[in-house]
């Protein structure tokens, strides 16, 4: 690496400057500048040019101005407020308290087979509060439902038919339930 090749004049300059301009902590002292340096060699500042500036076209034009996307996609604002104000009522009502992971996970399937049939566009899934995902989990622990449910979701059959997933107004279960919007069958 070398010694170190101590600070310029110039660069000494502009730093006691700065130092200057520094108010101390409260039982601290400034430190004095450090003496400058005789140097023979020219200053590595002297031997670097600056480079050129990119030269930028007269007029820019401006940018198309584009809208911002939705905070929750798959939903529009109508459906959002109604989430907000708790006006949303569940078309059909599945509740997983009680099972194990497996039954869990084949009520859960028979469940949305059942609401797509009745055409239900809002379905209340009880299923109890979030905690820490262990992928080792094997069901000993409360919760263990709620932790594999958006997985469960994602890869079934169903997944194409779920709008949107929103967590459950306190009066439907708030965090220990979700809402699932489903699309409406063609």
């Amino acid at each position: 690496m070398g010694v170190p090749r101590g600070l310029s004049a110039e660069e000494q300059a502009a730093w006691a400057k700065l130092a200057a301009s520094v108010t101390p902590l409260p039982g601290r002292k400034v430190s004095k500048p450090a003496k400058p340096v005789a140097n023979d060699a020219p200053s590595e500042v002297a031997l670097v040019r600056p480079a050129p500036k990119p030269v930028m076209p007269a007029h820019k034009p401006p940018l198309a101005a584009q809208p911002a996307p939705p905070p929750h996609p798959g939903l529009d604002s109508h459906w959002e407020r109604k989430f907000k104000a708790g006006a949303v009522q569940p078309d059909y009502t599945l509740d997983l308290h009680g099972h194990t992971l497996d039954t869990a996970y084949e009520r859960l399937m028979a469940g949305l087979d059942q609401a797509r049939a009745m055409e239900a566009r809002v379905v209340l899934l009880i299923a109890g509060r979030a905690r820490p995902v262990d992928p080792a989990d094997r069901a000993e622990r409360r919760g263990a439902i709620r932790a594999k449910l958006l997985d469960w979701l994602a890869a079934s059959r169903h997944s194409a038919a779920i709008s949107a997933v929103r967590k459950a107004h306190t009066r439907h279960g708030g965090e220990g339930a979700i809402y699932l919007v489903l699309k409406r069958a063609h």
